[in-house]
């Protein structure tokens, strides 16, 4: 069969099965998307209305928690190009071993093109751009790809509020997890795909070398996103290979040119994501083994069949929990909860147009992406212990397949609001022509021209207004000002020669310090690091002192007394990690996050493993010269509690002599 042939039996075969996919709608004009983006700007702006109306260099949901970590990433390309350094290492956090950011969720692909801001405004700026575009970029990328396929622009605009400003999306900037809210690249891929296995107008080399780029713009941005992506794109494709079996014809006409378009695409990304990936998971700092794993619990925080109908009510522990350690400030809402209006909605408009296939398959990716995303469940089989234990999957938190089902949403919404608006205007058209023989209040009622706006936008209603209500309540989301100790505004910046800091709250997870290194200009090294990387057990020989630091870190129940096995633990982990400075700040005015639970504990602690007190130095305390350390001071634990006991808080006079004490009281290592 020729290929004209073939190409004359698919057309004539599209308008029987109703295959939308190759609808010839026309692709969305400059003008549509400047629009369409402005409102969804100025949508973004409100959700972050508390940072815009304040100061947004120093504002920001809070310099705490994963937001003060990213904080961190958003600063390091910046800083790395203008000092001439490797954009994906540094040793500046986590030293001496460093972080490999390729590993981590760094968010180049979002720190590297903003390192003008940061460098105009700073760090606390760019995570406030960041998070205003994530939504923003997030639904303008659904409008683009719905302009594909809707002729109704408004249709396209529900479909992108419904993607960008989901619970989800929204949920995850609340940590400022940048690499889950920046969501533009997956409808966009989509569209790819759609010019790759459907439409076939553009060049396929063309086509498949836009596709890479989306490729390598996600592993950038976030590489869970990315596999998640292409793991919900595979399930289309082989959907899509499965119907068109049923109809040779169609999948021999597009065969060559998806060939070409996905050969270009897998060689082109193979090669810019080369070094890239290699860097990722055999360069220095790479974390080996699973991040998560089968035995973690975030492999067992999946979603709850009822919360999508049903939003959870905010869990109290979680809220104490942020405020105490560090996280969103708030109340925090459930990230899954779509309402039964756009259940009703999907469900109906499926049902009147079945014959739409773009139905049938975003249906499908949508529901097969509901049960990949309830995690593993103590007691109960779930179909993510197929996954969890291989290689490429074990790093992924199930409850981030949301984000499929959200754009499987999203696209079925879209085509259901043009499938209303195009369907009334039909019966509109077919009744204005017997219109002209019955009374002019009866013509003027069949014939209204709005009525087809009128429907599509009920039909949005339904499904949008129970979600927008539900968010109203959270929106425009908490932030607070970025606090930053006395000391690393007055002292840091100045400090000379290369300083290795260690910084107290120390504890793996209370990741205030990489704010507090970012505004003091970054100019010195430091012991402590966020993320994966910085947890005890992937600290080598150092791991005994750092779990001890962070048992004095933490405010969780009384202050744990120090023995003698704790003070030798730490002092090898100063020695190891070749730390030159401890600071320990001691202000009442900061968050309880920012404060360790008993500054005397901790003053004593450092103070024996040293040998030498601190000096008391703009509201810190503070040990210099530590990479030469006196003779430590093992006392016995009887000894350190009565060194230490009395007031627990930072009263110079207490810190003091019970630092004295501990000196005084050293016995010989036995």
């Amino acid at each position: 069969m020729t290929t004209e042939s073939s190409v004359l039996r698919v057309q004539s075969l599209e308008p029987r099965l109703d295959l939308a996919f190759t609808g010839r709608r026309p692709r969305p004009r400059s003008l549509d998307v400047f629009v369409a983006g402005g409102a969804y700007l100025l949508i973004s702006v409100l959700v972050w209305w508390n940072v815009w109306t304040h100061d947004p260099t120093s504002t920001t949901i809070c310099g705490c928690g994963d937001s003060s970590l990213f904080t961190w990433f958003l600063d390091w390309p910046a800083y790395a190009i203008s000092h001439g350094l490797n954009p994906f290492y540094s040793t500046v956090m986590g030293y001496p071993h460093g972080v490999n950011l390729l590993t981590n969720t760094a968010v180049l692909g979002i720190g590297l093109p903003l390192a003008p801001i940061t460098w105009a405004f700073g760090s606390v700026a760019t995570l406030n751009v960041a998070l205003t575009l994530s939504p923003f970029l997030s639904a303008l990328a659904m409008y683009v790809l719905m302009r594909r396929w809707v002729s109704w622009r408004p249709a396209a605009f529900g479909a992108g509020l419904l993607y960008g400003f989901s619970p989800y999306l929204l949920f995850t900037l609340t940590n400022a997890h940048l690499m889950l809210g920046m969501a533009f690249v997956p409808p966009l891929v989509v569209a790819c795909l759609d010019e790759v296995l459907v439409r076939q107008q553009a060049r396929p080399l063309l086509t498949g070398l836009t596709l890479a780029l989306l490729v390598v713009v996600q592993f950038f941005v976030g590489t869970e996103v990315l596999v998640i992506m292409l793991i919900g794109a595979g399930i289309g494709i082989v959907l899509m290979i499965l119907f068109g079996l049923g109809h040779m014809s169609i999948l021999r006409a597009r065969a060559h040119y998806a060939l070409v378009a996905f050969g270009t695409a897998v060689a082109s990304a193979t090669v810019l994501l080369a070094y890239p990936l290699w860097f990722a998971v055999a360069g220095p700092a790479h974390l080996p083994g699973n991040i998560w794993g089968p035995n973690n619990i975030d492999s067992y925080g999946g979603t709850s069949e009822g919360s999508y109908l049903v939003p959870a009510a905010p869990n109290p522990i979680n809220t104490a929990l942020n405020r105490s350690f560090g996280g969103y400030q708030a109340p925090t809402f459930s990230a899954q909860y779509f309402g039964i209006g756009i259940v009703v909605v999907l469900i109906a408009g499926f049902i009147v147009w079945r014959r739409d296939v773009r139905l049938w398959l975003f249906g499908a990716v949508g529901l097969i992406s509901v049960p990949l995303s309830l995690g593993l469940r103590q007691g109960s089989w779930t179909p993510w212990r197929l996954f969890v234990r291989l290689p490429e999957l074990a790093n992924i938190i199930p409850m981030r397949f949301l984000m499929v089902t959200y754009l499987a949403a999203a696209v079925m919404l879209g085509l259901i609001i043009d499938h209303t608006y195009a369907e009334v205007g039909r019966r509109r058209t077919a009744t204005s022509s017997d219109a002209s023989a019955r009374p002019q209040r009866w013509r003027r009622t069949l014939v209204w021209p709005k009525l087809p706006s009128i429907a599509g936008v009920v039909v949005a209603a339904i499904a949008l207004v129970p979600i927008a209500w539900f968010l109203s309540g959270s929106i425009p989301l908490a932030t607070q000002p970025t606090y930053i100790p006395t000391w690393f505004r007055t002292v840091a910046p100045h400090l000379r020669g290369h300083q290795v800091l260690l910084v107290f709250p120390a504890a793996y997870g209370i990741e205030s310090s990489m704010t507090w290194q970012v505004l003091a200009g970054m100019d010195y090294s430091m012991v402590n690091q966020g993320g994966p990387g910085g947890a005890p057990f992937r600290l080598g020989r150092e791991a005994n002192g750092a779990t001890i630091l962070d048992r004095v870190s933490y405010r969780f129940g009384p202050a744990p007394t120090v023995t003698r096995s704790d003070i030798v633990a730490v002092r090898r982990a100063l020695s190891g990690w070749g730390v030159t400075t401890v600071v320990l700040p001691d202000q009442k005015e900061l968050p309880p996050f920012d404060q360790v639970p008993s500054v005397t504990t901790v003053a004593t602690l450092i103070t024996a493993a040293i040998g030498r007190p601190p000096i008391w130095q703009s509201n810190a305390w503070v040990w210099t010269k530590v990479n030469r350390p006196a003779s430590p001071a093992y006392t016995s634990k009887s000894q350190f509690l009565r060194c230490t006991a009395g007031a627990a808080g930072g009263e110079a006079a207490s810190v003091h002599a019970a630092s004295v004490c501990v000196l005084s009281s050293s016995s010989p290592r036995q």
